[in-house]
Protein backbone atom coordinates (compact mmCIF):
# COMPACT_ATOMS: atom_id res chain seq x y z
CA UNK A 1 0.00 0.00 0.00
CA UNK A 2 1.49 3.43 -1.46
CA UNK A 3 1.75 6.16 1.59
CA UNK A 4 1.50 10.02 0.65
CA UNK A 5 1.86 12.64 3.01
CA UNK A 6 -0.99 14.53 1.35
CA UNK A 7 -3.95 13.18 -0.52
CA UNK A 8 -6.40 15.56 -2.53
CA UNK A 9 -9.70 14.07 -3.61
CA UNK A 10 -10.92 16.10 -6.48
CA UNK A 11 -9.43 17.88 -9.53
CA UNK A 12 -10.85 21.07 -8.76
CA UNK A 13 -9.55 24.86 -8.38
CA UNK A 14 -8.27 24.85 -4.81
CA UNK A 15 -7.43 20.57 -4.71
CA UNK A 16 -4.91 21.35 -8.01
CA UNK A 17 -3.37 24.89 -6.68
CA UNK A 18 -2.77 23.13 -3.46
CA UNK A 19 -1.20 19.92 -5.01
CA UNK A 20 1.54 22.21 -6.69
CA UNK A 21 2.19 23.84 -3.79
CA UNK A 22 2.13 20.92 -1.62
CA UNK A 23 4.47 19.18 -4.11
CA UNK A 24 6.80 22.29 -4.34
CA UNK A 25 7.34 22.56 -0.84
CA UNK A 26 8.78 18.84 -1.25
CA UNK A 27 6.06 16.36 -0.13
CA UNK A 28 4.66 13.17 -1.34
CA UNK A 29 1.38 14.05 -3.22
CA UNK A 30 -1.66 12.35 -4.60
CA UNK A 31 -4.67 13.63 -6.40
CA UNK A 32 -7.27 11.53 -6.96
CA UNK A 33 -10.05 12.58 -9.64
CA UNK A 34 -13.14 10.07 -10.59
CA UNK A 35 -12.86 11.13 -14.39
CA UNK A 36 -10.44 11.92 -16.96
CA UNK A 37 -13.03 14.42 -18.31
CA UNK A 38 -12.98 16.68 -15.37
CA UNK A 39 -9.46 17.33 -14.75
CA UNK A 40 -9.09 20.85 -13.72
CA UNK A 41 -12.41 20.91 -11.93
CA UNK A 42 -16.02 21.68 -12.50
CA UNK A 43 -15.08 25.57 -13.74
CA UNK A 44 -12.99 24.46 -16.88
CA UNK A 45 -15.40 21.62 -17.74
CA UNK A 46 -18.92 22.01 -17.08
CA UNK A 47 -19.80 25.69 -15.83
CA UNK A 48 -17.79 28.77 -15.79
CA UNK A 49 -15.31 28.36 -18.58
CA UNK A 50 -18.43 26.50 -21.56
CA UNK A 51 -21.34 28.97 -20.37
CA UNK A 52 -18.67 32.32 -20.75
CA UNK A 53 -18.35 30.94 -23.83
CA UNK A 54 -21.78 30.86 -24.72
CA UNK A 55 -22.47 33.92 -22.83
CA UNK A 56 -20.13 35.76 -25.20
CA UNK A 57 -20.91 34.13 -28.39
CA UNK A 58 -24.68 34.47 -27.71
CA UNK A 59 -24.38 38.33 -27.60
CA UNK A 60 -22.62 38.22 -31.41
CA UNK A 61 -24.98 35.94 -32.23
CA UNK A 62 -27.59 38.38 -31.17
CA UNK A 63 -25.88 41.52 -32.81
CA UNK A 64 -25.52 39.59 -36.27
CA UNK A 65 -29.30 38.03 -36.14
CA UNK A 66 -30.68 36.13 -38.97
CA UNK A 67 -33.14 33.38 -39.09
CA UNK A 68 -33.95 31.16 -36.59
CA UNK A 69 -32.29 28.68 -38.54
CA UNK A 70 -29.08 30.85 -39.56
CA UNK A 71 -28.70 30.68 -35.58
CA UNK A 72 -29.19 27.04 -34.88
CA UNK A 73 -26.04 26.35 -37.25
CA UNK A 74 -24.37 28.85 -35.73
CA UNK A 75 -25.02 27.40 -32.48
CA UNK A 76 -24.11 24.02 -33.35
CA UNK A 77 -20.58 25.51 -34.23
CA UNK A 78 -20.24 27.10 -31.14
CA UNK A 79 -21.26 24.28 -28.86
CA UNK A 80 -18.32 22.11 -31.04
CA UNK A 81 -15.84 25.45 -30.63
CA UNK A 82 -16.87 25.26 -26.65
CA UNK A 83 -15.80 21.47 -26.56
CA UNK A 84 -12.16 22.03 -28.20
CA UNK A 85 -11.72 24.82 -26.18
CA UNK A 86 -12.52 22.78 -22.89
CA UNK A 87 -10.51 19.58 -24.07
CA UNK A 88 -7.41 21.87 -24.34
CA UNK A 89 -7.99 23.47 -21.11
CA UNK A 90 -8.08 19.84 -19.47
CA UNK A 91 -5.47 18.53 -20.98
CA UNK A 92 -3.21 21.47 -20.31
CA UNK A 93 -4.35 21.39 -16.54
CA UNK A 94 -3.42 17.56 -16.09
CA UNK A 95 -0.12 18.30 -17.73
CA UNK A 96 0.66 20.96 -15.58
CA UNK A 97 -0.03 18.97 -12.26
CA UNK A 98 0.89 15.61 -13.44
CA UNK A 99 3.91 16.35 -15.71
CA UNK A 100 5.25 19.65 -14.58
CA UNK A 101 4.95 19.67 -11.08
CA UNK A 102 5.18 15.98 -10.73
CA UNK A 103 1.94 15.33 -8.49
CA UNK A 104 1.03 11.62 -8.90
CA UNK A 105 -2.64 12.15 -10.80
CA UNK A 106 -5.06 9.00 -9.95
CA UNK A 107 -8.21 8.27 -11.94
CA UNK A 108 -10.65 6.77 -10.10
CA UNK A 109 -12.97 7.36 -7.15
CA UNK A 110 -11.89 7.32 -3.57
CA UNK A 111 -13.57 6.84 -0.49
CA UNK A 112 -12.92 6.62 3.06
CA UNK A 113 -11.94 3.26 5.18
CA UNK A 114 -10.31 4.31 8.09
CA UNK A 115 -9.17 8.29 9.23
CA UNK A 116 -6.17 7.32 7.23
CA UNK A 117 -6.95 5.22 4.44
CA UNK A 118 -8.92 5.97 0.95
CA UNK A 119 -9.82 3.18 -1.18
CA UNK A 120 -9.83 3.91 -5.39
CA UNK A 121 -11.89 2.51 -7.29
CA UNK A 122 -10.62 1.88 -10.69
CA UNK A 123 -13.22 1.93 -13.95
CA UNK A 124 -12.13 -1.33 -14.98
CA UNK A 125 -12.95 -2.97 -11.79
CA UNK A 126 -9.65 -2.61 -9.77
CA UNK A 127 -9.39 -1.38 -6.11
CA UNK A 128 -6.19 -0.16 -4.92
CA UNK A 129 -5.89 0.73 -1.16
CA UNK A 130 -3.79 4.43 0.02
CA UNK A 131 -2.37 5.75 2.91
CA UNK A 132 -2.18 9.23 4.00
CA UNK A 133 -1.54 11.63 6.76
CA UNK A 134 -3.44 14.68 5.62
CA UNK A 135 -6.70 14.51 3.30
CA UNK A 136 -8.72 17.54 1.66
CA UNK A 137 -11.87 16.77 0.10
CA UNK A 138 -12.40 19.37 -3.02
CA UNK A 139 -15.28 17.24 -4.51
CA UNK A 140 -17.49 20.32 -5.44
CA UNK A 141 -20.92 20.23 -5.72
CA UNK A 142 -23.92 18.72 -8.11
CA UNK A 143 -27.05 19.73 -9.33
CA UNK A 144 -29.73 19.22 -7.19
CA UNK A 145 -33.36 17.90 -9.15
CA UNK A 146 -36.60 18.69 -7.30
CA UNK A 147 -38.86 15.70 -6.93
CA UNK A 148 -41.29 17.12 -9.55
CA UNK A 149 -43.62 13.94 -11.25
CA UNK A 150 -42.12 12.86 -14.30
CA UNK A 151 -38.91 14.98 -14.38
CA UNK A 152 -36.37 12.20 -14.33
CA UNK A 153 -39.05 10.79 -17.16
CA UNK A 154 -38.45 13.12 -19.35
CA UNK A 155 -36.22 12.70 -22.41
CA UNK A 156 -36.19 16.61 -23.07
CA UNK A 157 -34.98 17.52 -19.28
CA UNK A 158 -31.49 18.69 -18.94
CA UNK A 159 -29.10 20.41 -16.43
CA UNK A 160 -26.95 23.27 -17.47
CA UNK A 161 -23.84 20.98 -17.77
CA UNK A 162 -25.84 18.55 -20.46
CA UNK A 163 -27.41 21.23 -22.26
CA UNK A 164 -24.36 23.07 -22.92
CA UNK A 165 -23.41 19.46 -24.36
CA UNK A 166 -26.79 19.53 -26.98
CA UNK A 167 -26.01 20.90 -30.64
CA UNK A 168 -29.45 21.78 -31.20
CA UNK A 169 -30.63 24.64 -30.45
CA UNK A 170 -33.77 24.74 -28.22
CA UNK A 171 -36.67 26.84 -29.86
CA UNK A 172 -39.09 26.75 -27.28
CA UNK A 173 -36.79 26.47 -23.73
CA UNK A 174 -38.73 26.55 -19.98
CA UNK A 175 -36.10 26.82 -17.36
CA UNK A 176 -37.16 25.70 -14.01
CA UNK A 177 -35.72 27.82 -11.04
CA UNK A 178 -34.91 31.91 -10.90
CA UNK A 179 -31.40 31.88 -9.40
CA UNK A 180 -28.62 33.20 -10.62
CA UNK A 181 -27.69 29.63 -13.41
CA UNK A 182 -31.61 30.29 -14.78
CA UNK A 183 -31.04 34.20 -15.54
CA UNK A 184 -27.78 33.46 -17.27
CA UNK A 185 -29.12 30.45 -19.22
CA UNK A 186 -32.49 32.76 -20.35
CA UNK A 187 -30.01 35.44 -21.26
CA UNK A 188 -27.74 33.54 -23.49
CA UNK A 189 -30.36 31.69 -25.19
CA UNK A 190 -33.37 34.32 -25.75
CA UNK A 191 -29.81 36.13 -27.80
CA UNK A 192 -29.29 32.61 -29.52
CA UNK A 193 -32.95 32.94 -30.25
CA UNK A 194 -34.90 30.48 -28.44
CA UNK A 195 -38.29 31.76 -26.95
CA UNK A 196 -37.46 31.23 -23.27
CA UNK A 197 -39.98 31.09 -19.49
CA UNK A 198 -38.20 31.16 -16.45
CA UNK A 199 -40.41 29.83 -13.86
CA UNK A 200 -39.39 30.44 -10.33
CA UNK A 201 -41.73 29.94 -7.39
CA UNK A 202 -40.80 33.71 -5.08
CA UNK A 203 -42.43 36.33 -5.43
CA UNK A 204 -39.44 38.32 -6.07
CA UNK A 205 -36.71 38.13 -8.81
CA UNK A 206 -33.28 37.46 -7.68
CA UNK A 207 -34.25 38.08 -3.66
CA UNK A 208 -30.79 38.54 -2.87
CA UNK A 209 -29.76 41.32 -4.37
CA UNK A 210 -30.58 45.25 -4.80
CA UNK A 211 -34.17 45.02 -5.34
CA UNK A 212 -33.49 48.74 -7.49
CA UNK A 213 -31.07 46.76 -9.77
CA UNK A 214 -32.91 43.83 -9.88
CA UNK A 215 -36.05 45.08 -11.48
CA UNK A 216 -33.37 46.90 -14.06
CA UNK A 217 -32.33 43.39 -14.47
CA UNK A 218 -35.83 42.27 -14.48
CA UNK A 219 -37.13 44.43 -17.31
CA UNK A 220 -34.14 44.00 -19.78
CA UNK A 221 -35.00 40.20 -19.73
CA UNK A 222 -38.30 40.91 -20.90
CA UNK A 223 -37.45 43.64 -23.06
CA UNK A 224 -35.83 40.49 -25.21
CA UNK A 225 -38.52 38.49 -24.63
CA UNK A 226 -38.17 36.13 -22.02
CA UNK A 227 -41.27 35.33 -20.21
CA UNK A 228 -40.74 35.27 -16.14
CA UNK A 229 -43.23 33.58 -14.34
CA UNK A 230 -43.22 34.58 -10.44
CA UNK A 231 -44.64 32.60 -7.60
CA UNK A 232 -44.94 29.57 -9.91
CA UNK A 233 -44.68 26.05 -8.70
CA UNK A 234 -43.86 22.79 -11.15
CA UNK A 235 -46.77 20.20 -10.83
CA UNK A 236 -45.09 17.96 -13.55
CA UNK A 237 -43.67 16.88 -16.74
CA UNK A 238 -44.69 14.77 -19.49
CA UNK A 239 -43.33 13.88 -22.83
CA UNK A 240 -45.81 14.14 -25.85
CA UNK A 241 -44.76 13.70 -29.29
CA UNK A 242 -41.43 15.79 -29.58
CA UNK A 243 -42.27 18.13 -27.04
CA UNK A 244 -42.71 18.37 -23.16
CA UNK A 245 -45.73 19.72 -21.58
CA UNK A 246 -44.92 21.06 -18.13
CA UNK A 247 -47.79 21.15 -16.09
CA UNK A 248 -47.38 24.67 -13.91
CA UNK A 249 -49.75 26.40 -11.05
CA UNK A 250 -49.56 30.51 -10.46
CA UNK A 251 -52.17 31.56 -8.03
CA UNK A 252 -54.51 29.33 -7.92
CA UNK A 253 -54.33 28.98 -12.17
CA UNK A 254 -53.24 26.17 -14.22
CA UNK A 255 -51.33 26.46 -17.34
CA UNK A 256 -49.67 23.70 -19.66
CA UNK A 257 -46.03 25.12 -21.05
CA UNK A 258 -45.30 23.51 -24.04
CA UNK A 259 -40.90 22.92 -24.87
CA UNK A 260 -38.85 21.00 -27.11
CA UNK A 261 -35.92 21.87 -23.91
CA UNK A 262 -36.11 21.83 -20.14
CA UNK A 263 -33.32 23.29 -18.13
CA UNK A 264 -33.54 22.32 -14.06
CA UNK A 265 -31.26 25.27 -12.56
CA UNK A 266 -32.98 24.66 -9.06
CA UNK A 267 -29.56 24.88 -7.24
CA UNK A 268 -26.52 22.83 -6.33
CA UNK A 269 -25.68 20.59 -3.46
CA UNK A 270 -22.35 19.90 -1.83
CA UNK A 271 -20.66 16.16 -3.37
CA UNK A 272 -20.38 14.06 -0.60
CA UNK A 273 -22.12 10.90 -1.31
CA UNK A 274 -19.81 7.68 -1.52
CA UNK A 275 -17.11 9.26 0.05
CA UNK A 276 -17.73 7.40 3.84
CA UNK A 277 -17.00 10.86 5.60
CA UNK A 278 -18.12 8.89 8.83
CA UNK A 279 -15.50 6.45 8.76
CA UNK A 280 -12.85 9.35 8.57
CA UNK A 281 -14.76 11.10 11.30
CA UNK A 282 -15.42 14.38 9.51
CA UNK A 283 -19.29 15.62 9.85
CA UNK A 284 -21.92 17.34 7.98
CA UNK A 285 -23.69 20.44 8.67
CA UNK A 286 -27.23 20.65 8.52
CA UNK A 287 -27.53 21.27 5.01
CA UNK A 288 -24.90 18.22 4.05
CA UNK A 289 -21.69 20.08 3.57
CA UNK A 290 -18.42 19.50 5.30
CA UNK A 291 -17.97 21.06 8.47
CA UNK A 292 -14.99 22.92 8.71
CA UNK A 293 -13.69 25.84 10.92
CA UNK A 294 -12.18 29.38 9.84
CA UNK A 295 -9.23 27.51 8.81
CA UNK A 296 -11.05 24.95 6.71
CA UNK A 297 -9.89 22.42 9.02
CA UNK A 298 -12.74 19.59 9.25
CA UNK A 299 -13.94 17.54 12.28
CA UNK A 300 -11.28 15.31 11.87
CA UNK A 301 -7.85 17.43 12.81
CA UNK A 302 -6.11 15.87 9.53
CA UNK A 303 -8.87 16.41 6.92
CA UNK A 304 -9.25 19.54 5.42
CA UNK A 305 -12.18 20.75 2.94
CA UNK A 306 -11.94 23.63 0.18
CA UNK A 307 -14.67 24.34 -2.49
CA UNK A 308 -18.34 24.07 -2.86
CA UNK A 309 -18.59 20.95 -0.70
CA UNK A 310 -17.67 23.13 1.97
CA UNK A 311 -20.60 24.76 2.33
CA UNK A 312 -19.46 27.95 1.54
CA UNK A 313 -20.38 30.97 -1.71
CA UNK A 314 -20.31 28.99 -5.35
CA UNK A 315 -17.46 30.12 -7.07
CA UNK A 316 -14.33 29.04 -8.23
CA UNK A 317 -12.18 31.69 -7.36
CA UNK A 318 -13.51 31.16 -3.59
CA UNK A 319 -12.22 27.54 -3.99
CA UNK A 320 -8.56 29.20 -4.84
CA UNK A 321 -8.77 31.32 -1.63
CA UNK A 322 -9.36 28.40 0.27
CA UNK A 323 -6.60 26.34 -1.18
CA UNK A 324 -4.42 30.05 0.00
CA UNK A 325 -6.31 29.27 3.74
CA UNK A 326 -5.49 25.52 3.43
CA UNK A 327 -1.55 26.13 2.46
CA UNK A 328 -1.62 28.70 5.39
CA UNK A 329 -2.42 26.15 7.48
CA UNK A 330 -0.23 23.12 7.16
CA UNK A 331 2.54 24.56 5.67
CA UNK A 332 2.60 28.32 7.51
CA UNK A 333 1.39 29.75 10.71
CA UNK A 334 -2.21 29.80 10.01
CA UNK A 335 -2.88 33.09 9.56
CA UNK A 336 -5.14 33.50 6.60
CA UNK A 337 -8.77 32.20 7.59
CA UNK A 338 -11.95 32.79 5.99
CA UNK A 339 -12.58 35.35 8.80
CA UNK A 340 -9.41 37.73 6.69
CA UNK A 341 -10.18 37.53 3.56
CA UNK A 342 -12.19 40.67 2.73
CA UNK A 343 -15.11 41.20 0.65
CA UNK A 344 -16.75 38.92 -1.92
CA UNK A 345 -17.48 40.23 -5.24
CA UNK A 346 -19.60 38.31 -7.64
CA UNK A 347 -21.01 38.53 -10.95
CA UNK A 348 -23.84 37.16 -13.04
CA UNK A 349 -23.39 36.87 -16.37
CA UNK A 350 -26.81 38.29 -18.29
CA UNK A 351 -26.72 40.65 -20.95
CA UNK A 352 -25.19 43.27 -19.69
CA UNK A 353 -23.40 41.47 -16.67
CA UNK A 354 -24.42 42.37 -12.75
CA UNK A 355 -21.71 42.34 -10.19
CA UNK A 356 -22.21 43.34 -6.64
CA UNK A 357 -19.85 43.14 -3.81
CA UNK A 358 -21.24 44.36 -0.15
CA UNK A 359 -24.58 45.17 1.05
CA UNK A 360 -27.44 46.03 -0.52
CA UNK A 361 -29.07 49.22 0.54
CA UNK A 362 -31.93 46.91 2.54
CA UNK A 363 -29.18 45.34 4.44
CA UNK A 364 -27.23 48.35 5.41
CA UNK A 365 -30.25 49.93 6.59
CA UNK A 366 -31.12 46.88 8.55
CA UNK A 367 -27.51 46.90 9.94
CA UNK A 368 -28.16 50.20 11.54
CA UNK A 369 -26.53 52.42 9.05
CA UNK A 370 -27.17 55.81 8.21
CA UNK A 371 -26.77 55.92 4.38
CA UNK A 372 -25.99 58.09 1.01
CA UNK A 373 -26.94 56.41 -1.60
CA UNK A 374 -26.07 57.13 -5.42
CA UNK A 375 -27.44 55.88 -8.86
CA UNK A 376 -26.11 55.63 -12.09
CA UNK A 377 -27.71 55.40 -15.48
CA UNK A 378 -25.73 53.13 -17.77
CA UNK A 379 -26.31 55.76 -20.70
CA UNK A 380 -24.58 58.45 -18.71
CA UNK A 381 -21.30 56.47 -19.27
CA UNK A 382 -19.02 57.89 -22.19
CA UNK A 383 -17.73 54.26 -23.04
CA UNK A 384 -21.16 53.03 -22.76
CA UNK A 385 -22.42 55.28 -26.17
CA UNK A 386 -19.22 54.52 -27.83
CA UNK A 387 -19.93 50.93 -27.49
CA UNK A 388 -23.29 50.98 -27.88
CA UNK A 389 -24.18 49.21 -24.51
CA UNK A 390 -26.68 51.77 -23.12
CA UNK A 391 -28.72 49.40 -21.05
CA UNK A 392 -28.33 48.78 -16.98
CA UNK A 393 -27.95 51.06 -13.74
CA UNK A 394 -25.48 51.31 -11.44
CA UNK A 395 -25.64 51.79 -7.65
CA UNK A 396 -23.73 53.10 -4.33
CA UNK A 397 -24.36 52.38 -0.38
CA UNK A 398 -22.09 54.98 1.84
CA UNK A 399 -21.91 54.72 5.36
CA UNK A 400 -22.54 59.04 5.81
CA UNK A 401 -21.00 58.20 9.35
CA UNK A 402 -17.22 56.82 8.00
CA UNK A 403 -17.71 57.88 4.10
CA UNK A 404 -16.79 53.75 3.61
CA UNK A 405 -18.45 51.83 0.95
CA UNK A 406 -20.84 49.56 2.00
CA UNK A 407 -21.87 47.97 -1.02
CA UNK A 408 -22.08 48.55 -4.64
CA UNK A 409 -24.17 47.10 -7.70
CA UNK A 410 -23.29 47.42 -11.28
CA UNK A 411 -25.54 46.35 -13.65
CA UNK A 412 -23.61 47.18 -16.94
CA UNK A 413 -21.34 46.56 -19.70
CA UNK A 414 -17.85 45.35 -18.16
CA UNK A 415 -19.04 45.28 -14.46
CA UNK A 416 -16.95 42.17 -13.82
CA UNK A 417 -14.28 44.30 -13.93
CA UNK A 418 -15.27 47.31 -12.53
CA UNK A 419 -16.67 45.48 -9.20
CA UNK A 420 -12.88 44.26 -8.66
CA UNK A 421 -11.56 48.12 -8.26
CA UNK A 422 -14.65 48.47 -5.59
CA UNK A 423 -13.53 46.07 -3.56
CA UNK A 424 -9.89 46.53 -3.29
CA UNK A 425 -11.00 49.97 -2.27
CA UNK A 426 -13.38 48.46 0.31
CA UNK A 427 -10.77 46.02 1.35
CA UNK A 428 -8.55 49.02 2.00
CA UNK A 429 -10.97 50.29 4.20
CA UNK A 430 -10.67 53.11 1.52
CA UNK A 431 -13.43 56.13 1.90
CA UNK A 432 -15.59 56.60 -1.17
CA UNK A 433 -13.86 59.94 -1.96
CA UNK A 434 -10.72 57.86 -3.17
CA UNK A 435 -12.53 56.41 -6.19
CA UNK A 436 -14.75 59.77 -6.72
CA UNK A 437 -11.27 61.12 -7.43
CA UNK A 438 -9.33 58.40 -8.69
CA UNK A 439 -7.68 59.70 -12.17
CA UNK A 440 -8.99 57.06 -14.52
CA UNK A 441 -7.92 56.56 -18.55
CA UNK A 442 -10.74 58.01 -20.89
CA UNK A 443 -13.11 56.21 -21.99
CA UNK A 444 -13.40 53.71 -19.94
CA UNK A 445 -16.52 51.92 -18.36
CA UNK A 446 -14.62 52.20 -15.03
CA UNK A 447 -14.59 56.24 -15.27
CA UNK A 448 -18.39 55.84 -14.68
CA UNK A 449 -16.52 55.35 -10.84
CA UNK A 450 -16.05 59.09 -10.50
CA UNK A 451 -19.46 59.97 -11.53
CA UNK A 452 -21.19 57.33 -9.18
CA UNK A 453 -19.35 58.60 -6.14
CA UNK A 454 -19.67 62.28 -6.47
CA UNK A 455 -21.99 62.05 -3.64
Amino acid sequence: MKKYQDIIIGFGKGGKTLAAALKKAGREVALIEKSDQMYGGTCINVACIPSKFLEHEARRSSIVGGSFEDKARRYKKVIQEKRELVGKLRDKNYKKLAEAAGVDVITGTAFFTDPNHIMVAYQDGRTEGLEGDNFYINTGARPFIPPIKGIHESIHVYISETLMEEERLPKNLVIIGGGYIGVEFASYYSNFGSQVTVIQNGKDFIPREDQEVAQAVLDLLKKKGVRIMESTEVESVRDMDDVALVSVSQDGRQEILRADTVLVATGRRPNVEGLNLDKAGVDLTERGAVKTDEGLRTTASHIWAMGDVAGGLQFTYISLDDSRIVKSQVLGAGERTTLNRGEVPYSIFVDPPFSRVGLTEKQALEAGYTIKKSVLPAQAIPKALVIGRLEGLLKAIIDEESGKILGAHLFCAESQEMINIIKMAMDADLPYTVLRDCIFTHPTMSEALNDLFAL
